[in-house]
């Protein structure tokens, strides 16, 4: 998992300039508990919202109201973002740094998150930064816990 976060930080940049984090990654301790599963970075409504990096589009629409993005990458990663107006389709690939949409107001900043199948990750460790997990190399033995 370093191996992939040193790897990681090479493809991937962040979503946001310049990046500040207003609120960090705080999982809970149970997955049925709250928490804060990304992280929020500062910038202000109509910003263009970029991908992290290279993938294809898997969602691009409104969820409770509020515009969401999800991008799959490799290695069963998704990150996702909200609250934006899309610019980008289901289907469409983009690469690191391509617009994927502009923030919408009504949050305090972007909110970025990261999964790998159902497990929460830190989008910052996609940076080298945050907190390194080490997880199993077979993704569906991570689904099992």
């Amino acid at each position: 998992m370093l191996l992939l976060s040193l790897l990681a930080a090479l493809v991937f940049g962040w979503p946001v300039t310049p990046p500040v984090v207003l609120r960090p990654f705080d999982p809970p301790a149970q997955p049925w508990l709250a928490g804060h599963r990304g992280v929020d970075l500062d910038a202000p409504p109509s910003t263009i919202v970029r991908s992290a990096g290279p993938g294809t589009v898997l969602f691009a629409g409104r969820v409770a109201g509020r515009g969401v993005i999800s991008v799959g990458h490799a290695g069963g990663l998704r990150t996702t973002y909200e609250p934006v107006t899309p610019t980008v389709m289901v289907g469409d690939a983009v690469a690191a740094g391509d617009p994927l949409g502009q923030l919408e107001p009504g949050h305090p900043g972007l909110h970025w998150g990261l999964r790998r199948g159902s497990l929460y990750l830190d989008p910052l460790a996609l940076l080298g930064r945050g907190r390194v997990r080490l997880l199993p190399l077979d993704p569906a033995s991570a689904q099992r816990r």
